[in-house]
């Protein structure tokens, strides 16, 4: 083998597109905001001053124990409205859903629009909700905007949540979730405020399944759509490109 040249078997136009992997981890701030991490991770570090910088404000991450019920199954609680992460932010939902996702598919980013008072700017409020003060959970107005809660209860999922609110700094995070039929640290409910946007997709052979709670009965002019082409089942551009050279 040539070692000067690993791919001189190729031809030129395909040398020319080659990139390499990297297989370097990088740090859990590096991790969450691109790779994605496990969701047991976030749990578990939440006080690490790395993850605070990356943390996208408003977003909860809490997890869940599955039992098992030997020979006839396993039991999990959802969650319970006046103990644990959605005790402590006073959010309980008003509409409960179900949906389910077929192995390989993916949900396009959804998002939903922050309430603002009409006696200040976007800017201003959304920074006193969530930086200012950030654990002042009254200010919240959760029966005007769309707060979700999501847990898993079957296949793996990985969830993206991208921060777009007015005078925020744009953050990502990337994870992993396991539905309860996996008993493991990745059994977890995810809070999500409105105006972050949250896309979904289906890890491995099986059908996620699952279960939110939103803040408000469904209104539809609160459903918008961001970078949601991958519903459409189109190939990527890239790979029409590579297959029509």
């Amino acid at each position: 083998m040539n070692k000067k040249d690993l791919w001189v078997g190729l031809n030129e136009r395909a040398r020319k597109g080659l990139t390499p992997r990297n297989y370097k981890s990088g740090t859990l701030g590096q991790r969450i905001a691109e790779s994605g991490v496990d969701a047991g991770e976030l749990t578990a570090s939440r006080s690490k001053t790395e993850l605070k910088k990356v943390w996208i404000p408003g977003v909860e991450i809490f997890s869940r124990e599955t039992h098992p019920q030997r020979h006839r199954g396993s039991f999990c609680e959802l969650a319970r409205q006046s103990e644990g992460i959605l005790g402590k932010i006073k959010l309980w939902p008003r509409q409960w859903s179900a949906a389910r996702m077929f192995a390989n598919s993916a949900k396009g980013f959804h998002i939903h629009p922050p309430s603002i008072p009409a006696d200040t700017t976007a800017e201003k409020w959304l920074r006193r909700l969530f930086v200012a003060q950030l654990q002042n959970y009254s200010l919240r107005p959760y029966d005007r905007e769309q707060w979700d809660i999501m847990f898993f209860l079957q296949g793996r999922a990985e969830v993206f949540l991208r921060d777009v609110r007015a005078g925020l700094p744009a953050r990502s995070m990337r994870f992993f979730a396991d539905g309860d039929n996996h008993r493991s640290r990745n059994n977890v409910g995810v809070v999500i405020p409105p105006g972050v946007a949250h896309a979904i997709r289906a890890e491995g052979s099986e059908d996620v399944v699952m279960v939110y709670g939103t803040s408000t009965t469904f209104q539809p002019e609160f459903e918008g759509r961001i970078a949601s082409e991958i519903e459409t089942a189109e190939l990527p551009e890239s790979w029409r490109k590579f297959l029509s050279s």
